[in-house]
């Protein structure tokens, strides 16, 4: 039986895919869920619903609940995070306060003045899950969905010392909207991306052993869905020769040239879309599938309206990673793994995400070489905000995290320096109740080695068992 603590399990929507997911392998359906929020009421909504579908199609699972990370963590095999340190209330800081200062960001939680101050509330909590795992699941596979996905990771990696992973579903994303395009059937087309989350490169798409890239832009041109709705990343890829994961508006707000002047914005925006740029998108999107959650939850929980079904299985990564290392079958995914020479134009061991394999011995990152240069400069530039970020959550250096935001190539393009320093100062006394590094109480955390160098899996001890051929009798 394997046991999955799920930290963050409140968010109602997510954690139900991913529950779903795990359940459509034979093998793991009578898994033991741990499921762990502070958020009381949202936890026994999420579990009430997966344990009505574990009923439902009469399955040994089982969906335990607690307000106690270190309980929930336990001797789990796997401990999955998708937490959102200061929920809502904390992610408007990042977006409102930046805005006040020409900052216009869409979704805020990777880099910009939100992302960074996104990374110095959550980075901090991350490492005491890593420590409870450290303490009582030493094997267990930390599995972060949590954003800033790079800052994030990079940071686990020093200071965690622990099993780890992080994933994202941009790729997939991008993968479907390049086959959609051109017709062609998804599982056929081929590709290779590469670079840091939320900046990912497809470097190569094949069709039966054809090069795709040369059609991409003109196929993408020629839709009459996806040209209306994607003017950044088609400019983006016109001009670079290479298509770019995330959406639009994710994509416009990590680059210096799209969202810095107000009256240029209704050219690479849609004012109305959240996905496609739209300002604060991302927070008034949570905010109202947050109040949906509440309204349907009665009529999920009664069965009068569906929400997800067993055996829709996603194309999120983790139940593919946790089947791959319990079964031993292969699986290719992109994930967030550090840089050790796959890609030798970024910086060593930053985090990037590029194609990994898993089996039962672990997961296993793949050289990619490097990327084409306009590609790496652009993510060059990011990664140097990261870098510093990580550093100061790391250690409690305001004046890195100033250093880190002027850096940020959106921010650079519409602050000055001071605007820079009074933004920062406003943002760490909104945000100073979950930032416990800069309030004076002096947490620090330092580097901790990565057991079996961070990829192999952690085995336990035979204890008492024996082989076959060397067992008495």
């Amino acid at each position: 039986m394997v046991k999955i603590a799920m930290i963050g399990a409140g968010s109602v929507g997510f954690t139900r895919t991913l529950v779903m997911d795990i359940l459509a392998v034979p093998e793991l359906q009578d898994a033991e869920f741990r499921f762990m929020d502070i958020n009381a009421e949202n936890l026994e909504m999420a579990a009430n619903l997966c344990r009505k579908m574990i009923a439902d199609n009469g399955l040994p699972a089982t969906v335990v609940t607690t307000t106690c990370q270190r309980e929930a963590i336990a001797g789990a095999d796997y401990v999955i995070s998708t937490v959102r340190v200061g929920g809502l209330e904390a992610f408007a800081y990042d977006i409102e306060i930046p805005l006040k200062y020409g900052v216009d960001q869409c979704v805020g939680d990777t880099l910009g003045p939100g992302g960074v101050f996104y990374a110095l509330r959550t980075i901090p909590v991350l490492l005491d899950i890593a420590k409870d795992i450290r303490e009582v699941a030493p094997q267990a596979l930390f599995i972060n969905y949590s954003n800033p996905m790079a800052m994030n990771s990079w940071a686990i990696r020093r200071a965690g010392g622990v099993y780890y992973v992080g994933l994202c579903h941009g790729v997939e994303g991008g993968h479907a909207l390049i086959a959609r395009a051109l017709g062609l059937p998804r599982e056929e087309v081929d590709f290779i991306c590469a670079g840091i989350n939320h900046q990912t490169w497809y470097i190569q798409v094949t069709y039966q052993g054809r090069d795709l890239l040369p059609f991409i832009a003109e196929a993408m041109e020629k839709d009459p869905d996806i040209a209306p709705r994607e003017p950044v990343r088609l400019d983006i890829l016109k001009r670079f020769g290479y298509f770019s994961t995330e959406s639009n508006g994710h994509l416009s707000e990590y680059l210096p040239w799209y969202r810095k002047r107000p009256a240029e914005l209704p050219r690479w925006i849609h004012p109305e879309r959240w996905i496609d740029g739209q300002t604060a998108g991302y927070l008034n999107h949570c905010r109202e599938r947050n109040d949906e959650y509440r309204q349907m939850y009665p009529k999920w929980l009664s069965g009068e309206a569906d929400f997800i079904r067993l055996g829709e299985r996603s194309t999120e990564h983790a139940s593919y990673i946790i089947e791959s290392l319990e079964t031993g079958r292969l699986y290719r995914g992109h994930l967030n793994v550090a840089n050790r020479g796959m890609i030798p134009n970024l910086p060593p061991d930053c985090t990037v995400e590029i194609p990994c394999y898993v089996d039962a011995n672990g997961i296993h990152p793949s050289y990619v070489g490097p990327l084409p240069p306009q590609c790496a400069a652009t993510c060059r530039a990011s990664i140097s905000v990261q870098e510093m970020a990580v550093e100061a959550a790391l250690t409690g250096n305001r004046e890195l995290v100033k250093l880190a935001v002027l850096h940020d190539p959106l921010t650079a393009a519409v602050c000055n320096t001071e605007e820079v320093w009074a933004m920062c100062d406003e943002m760490f006394e909104a945000l100073a109740p979950w930032l416990p590094q800069f309030n004076g109480e002096g947490r620090t955390w330092p580097d901790i080695p990565l057991p079996n160098n961070g990829n192999l899996r952690i085995v336990k001890s035979p204890g008492d068992w024996r082989p076959p051929a060397l067992a008495e009798g």
